[in-house]
């Protein structure tokens, strides 16, 4: 006899039988014995167990046990014991003990690292529950107790189980049941790991980063608690994922490599000799899949930069350095017409050994051809692989032609991925011949067929296709012909299609690298079961949670949408898709969830600059402010408003200064944009009075502007620009608006106004105000401003250890952000601090600095890295090496950005102390000179701008002398 108490009780005989037990006394009765089988139970505690209208006698507590060893007919034995019962079975036969067994076992295995034993342990344990424990006790007082402890031993399995798919890798499978189990448990820390783990590990790092702040809400409002030691710990790993810049990694495969191992070896040995090398071929050939496998193999560092969602070729440049993980600026926004993104791409890689790859470029050929050009000849330790239907046509480069499969690698992928909708699939080899022969052997198409298997037998796919294609009628086997087959089997699969298949896969198609499966439903009109029904005929691709569909398939899929005469209103509902993103993260990018959504925004990056070039396209500039503006806070924090100033260029060209109503300080916000481009300077002159007008209108009424992240950039170009008043009395008047980054930021620039006048004092409890409202968000951007200000104040009054503890913490910020060219002026100003008293440690400064300059591409930041180092050479008496390192500095320095300026008067100063030092006082007196000219800042005199920009006493003094 076999008994179940992991549900409502039961028993079963040998066979499996079920044994009627009676009515609810009995199966109560029952359950309080199984508990703990072999155990005595007194009379008393069963008789209030098992009795309905509260404890029976003694005597109808004997009926009840006698009846219910009638139903046992001596299977298992119910005697008497003192003052009370027990039934005589074996803990395996109940499936509570078999379950605590069998979950024990799962977890020494886990911990003694045997994933695969674990999860077979545990799934046995877990697939024993029925129900919930004990339920023929849920409203006995005795149950309560022993139920309450088999749960939590069933959770407890559960998140071992958990634990080891997620070793063997089973992290996107999981998520569904995590987020459900969290949404259960919501403060049950260790669920919550499992699920940011899992999350973390299929490439979803934003909503691992979403998850933790919402258990750590949820302790805190609920419990008055901070996250464990444990969860603290992974969210600290999170976040140093932000820390360095990475390069975009390939797209993580789903399905296995089948018969091109050969190819990847052979790719592999011409890359070694030639430094570009253009996979061509059809479309669905599998030339991204061999790039992907090739750069798994590769032993150099990795760039995988996909240029398909890319429509506008004049952003190649920053779509290279997004994908480098680099921003196009630093923290200070204001620089107007500073070092383009092709320029700081070139430097970023000139002195980098990497493996860059250009996947689809067919549509940019001439414009890749160009750019692969530059970067081969400036970037010796670079090698480029593209994929493109046509060459490059740049001189070196090595073609390598992606052919269909051979029939033996065709019939092995159709077989795997016919396995991966019908496990029990076996192959008849001539009828897999026959489609896969249909289907020319190209890779996508034998997918798309594949998937279909779910719904029809081997012979009638082989069938339909063969009449769909013609085959036999055909024989050639031409690029054209296999493009042409190619999409007859994409048609076909559409066909198959039912109606609102069709309808999502069509309006899919508006989007330009994919979706969240949220924003997909609302784009598509559909839902979840849907797009997921997509996926399984390989029509939609799912990936770190994010639905994509492959250029071949949107081709077909845009023509679609266009016949259905619905390409207008989808292309309305992305935008206002993308307009609800911005707006609805906009705030949280300037709290504690800035680095979380800083990156869900990055993926829809490519969304919002479709949204933008098509509203600029179709001359919706209204729609195109809306979204400019709404970017803004966005583009500023990540460095990458460079990507939108053509756009915002084109915008400004056709409104000149006709601001629309309602729409003020959008259009001061794209003025901003527009600033950042090739033709910045330009923009900004032409439109900086209307922009100036439209944003104090914004600003000036009782009601606050809608974007207050842009007063900073704006602040940060009129200082640029040398007149700064009129801004800086624009924002210092909103510090007593009720949005705390609004007051901090308005602290922060009012700050300016006593340090200009040298009341050193106000300025500094001004930045200290700023700072405290800047981390009581947990915002960073401001923050890290704020103290580099604060730094600068300690380094002026002496107190050089307290500047350096506040360059040290927004120098975190600023990894944290990954603006390396911030990092490198942070590490500058330290090393300057420290140069007098430890001018070893000053010289670590300025290396680590240029390393941080390079990586970034910032040749204004390596410029001065390279006068700290120039410096620290002169005081070793190198006047040599000086001499080179300040005059290669001077060439780099911007003269027009005033974080240079002080660059500018030190490196001035540096070169007439080493003229003095040759004994040519004629020429040091000349570039003291120059240096006096470039230190005075607009509205101060000498002295006040000398003290301003922090120079050291000796050298200010000298300055001043000449």
């Amino acid at each position: 006899m076999r008994f179940g108490i992991l549900g409502e009780t039961q028993m079963w005989g040998d066979d499996g039988t079920p044994v009627p037990l009676g009515g609810p006394a009995r199966r109560a009765l029952l359950t309080l014995l199984l508990i703990r089988p072999g155990e005595a139970v007194p009379a008393d505690r069963l008789a209030e167990g098992a009795g309905p209208d509260g404890a029976p006698s003694a005597h109808a507590l004997q009926s009840q046990v006698s009846r219910l060893r009638t139903a046992l007919a001596g299977a298992a034995v119910i005697e008497r014991t003192g003052a009370g019962y027990r039934l005589l079975a074996d803990t395996d036969d109940v499936d509570a003990g078999r379950f605590e067994r069998l979950a024990a076992e799962g977890r020494v295995a886990l911990r003694e690292g045997d994933a695969e034993r674990a999860v077979t342990a545990l799934r046995a344990a877990l697939q024993l529950w029925r129900g919930p424990a004990l339920a023929d006790l849920a409203d006995v007082e005795q149950g309560g107790a022993p139920a309450v402890r088999l749960e939590e031993l069933r959770l407890t399995a559960l998140e071992h189980r958990i634990e080891a798919e997620l070793l063997l890798g089973e992290h996107r499978a999981l998520v569904p049941e995590l987020r459900e189990l969290v949404g259960r448990h919501p403060l049950r820390e260790r669920v919550a790991a499992l699920l940011i783990r899992a999350l973390f590990a299929d490439g979803g790092h934003a909503e691992a980063l979403l998850v933790y702040e919402q258990v750590r809400r949820h302790l805190a409002e609920e419990l008055g608690t901070d996250p464990s030691a444990e969860l603290s710990a992974l969210h600290r790993e999170l976040l140093a994922a932000h820390a360095v810049p990475v390069p975009a990694a390939p797209p993580a495969p789903l399905t296995a490599f089948v018969g091109r191992s050969g190819e990847v070896a052979d790719v592999t040995g011409l890359l070694r000799v030639a430094r570009l090398v253009t996979l061509t071929g059809p479309g669905g050939v599998g030339k991204t899949r061999l790039a992907a496998e090739i750069t798994a193999a590769a032993d150099d560092e990795v760039c995988f930069v996909e240029l398909g969602p890319l429509r506008d070729p004049r952003v190649l440049p920053q779509t290279l350095l997004g994908a480098l993980g680099l921003r196009e600026r630093g923290l200070h926004a204001g620089d107007a017409g500073g070092q383009g993104a092709l320029d700081r791409l070139t430097a970023a890689l000139s002195g980098r050994t990497l493996l860059l790859v250009l996947d689809n470029c067919e549509h940019l050929v001439e414009e890749a051809a160009v750019l692969a050009a530059r970067l081969l000849t400036t970037s010796p330790g670079l090698r480029v692989l593209a994929t493109s239907r046509e060459p490059l046509g740049v001189i070196g480069e090595h073609l390598h032609t992606v052919r269909p499969l051979d029939d033996a690698a065709a019939a092995e992928l159709f077989t795997d991925r016919a396995r991966a909708v019908r496990r029990a699939f076996v192959p008849d080899p001539e009828a897999v011949r026959r489609v896969c022969a249909a289907l020319d052997n190209l890779p996508l198409a034998i997918e798309l067929a594949a998937a279909r298997l779910r719904t029809l037998s081997l012979g009638e796919l082989a069938d339909r296709l063969h009449d769909r294609l013609g085959v036999a009628a055909r024989g050639s086997r031409a690029a054209d012909i296999r493009h042409r087959t190619l999409r007859s089997v994409v048609a076909w699969s559409w066909d198959l299609l039912d109606v609102r298949e069709q309808q999502a896969a069509r309006r899919f198609s508006v989007f330009a690298a994919g979706a969240t499966t949220d924003t997909a439903c609302q784009v598509c009109g559909t839902d979840e079961d849907t797009l997921a029904a997509l996926a399984d005929k390989s029509l939609l691709e799912r990936s770190a949670g994010r639905y994509r569909m492959l250029s071949t398939i949107r081709a077909y899929a845009a023509e679609r949408l266009d016949e259905a005469g619905e390409e207008s209103g989808t292309n309305a509902s992305h935008t206002r898709a993308v307009l609800e993103i911005l707006r609805r993260t906009e705030p949280l990018l300037r709290d504690r969830h800035q680095l979380l959504w800083m990156e869900a925004l990055s993926a829809e990056q490519a969304e919002l600059l479709a949204a933008v070039r098509r509203a600029v396209g179709a001359g919706e500039w209204r729609t195109a402010l809306e979204l400019l503006g709404a970017a803004s806070t966005y583009l500023w924090i990540r460095g990458a408003a460079d990507t939108f100033a053509v756009q915002a260029d084109a915008v400004l060209d056709t409104l000149g200064d006709d601001v629309p109503d309602g729409l003020g300080e959008e259009y001061a916000l794209c003025v901003l944009l527009a600033a950042s481009g090739p033709n910045g300077r330009q923009a900004w002159r032409r439109h900086r009075k209307t922009a100036e007008r439209a944003l104090t209108a914004a600003w000036s009424g009782t009601d606050p502007g809608r974007w207050p992240a842009g007063l900073l950039p704006w602040m940060m170009h009129q200082a640029s620009d040398g007149d700064a008043r009129a801004a800086h009395a624009l924002v210092s008047a909103q510090r007593d608006r009720p949005d705390p980054w609004t007051r901090a930021a308005a602290h922060y620039v009012a700050a300016y106004g006593p340090l200009g006048d040298g009341d050193l004092t106000a300025a500094e409890q001004g930045f200290r105000t700023a700072a405290a409202g800047f981390r009581a968000l947990g915002e960073r951007w401001g923050a890290a401003l704020v103290l580099d200000g604060l730094a600068g104040l300690a380094g002026e009054r002496g107190a050089h250890a307290e500047a350096a503890a506040l360059i040290d913490d927004a120098l975190g910020l600023a990894e944290e952000l990954g603006a390396l060219e911030d990092c490198a002026d942070l590490l500058v100003n330290r090393g300057d601090l420290r140069a007098a008293a430890d001018p070893e440690a000053a010289g670590c400064d300025y290396a680590r600095a240029a390393e941080y300059a390079c990586r970034a591409g910032s040749e204004r930041a390596l410029a001065a890295a390279r006068r700290g180092l120039a410096d620290i050479a002169l005081l070793d008496g190198d006047t040599a090496t000086a001499r080179e390192l300040y005059t290669r500095a001077l060439e780099r320095l911007d003269p027009h950005w005033v974080k240079g300026v002080g660059n500018r008067v030190r490196t001035l100063a540096g070169l007439a102390g080493i003229a003095l030092a040759d004994g040519d006082p004629a020429g040091a007196r000349a570039l003291y000179r120059e240096a006096a000219r470039s230190a005075v800042l607009p509205g101060h005199e000498l002295p006040e701008s000398l003290r301003l920009l922090g120079l050291p006493d000796a050298m200010a003094e000298a300055v001043s002398k000449h």
